[in-house]
């Protein structure tokens, strides 16, 4: 498997505060060993960022203090 269909088959979630509409809302895969996937939810099939999951644990801490 490619690391572009990587990112099509992932097991994508949306953020629980994304708002009911479906604008402006983040989405997330885990599924793959050590690397985190965000990606727009506006635009399934476009860029996903590749973060290490370390990185991602920082960002969501810092968000959350």
């Amino acid at each position: 498997m490619s690391a572009g269909s990587e990112l099509i088959a992932g097991r994508w979630r949306r953020s629980r505060y994304s708002n009911l509409n479906g604008d402006d809302c983040v989405e997330i895969a885990d599924h793959i060993p050590g690397t985190v996937l965000v990606r727009d939810s506006k635009r399934p099939h476009g860029p996903a960022l590749a973060l290490p999951a370390t990185a991602w644990v920082a960002f969501v801490t810092a968000l959350n203090r």
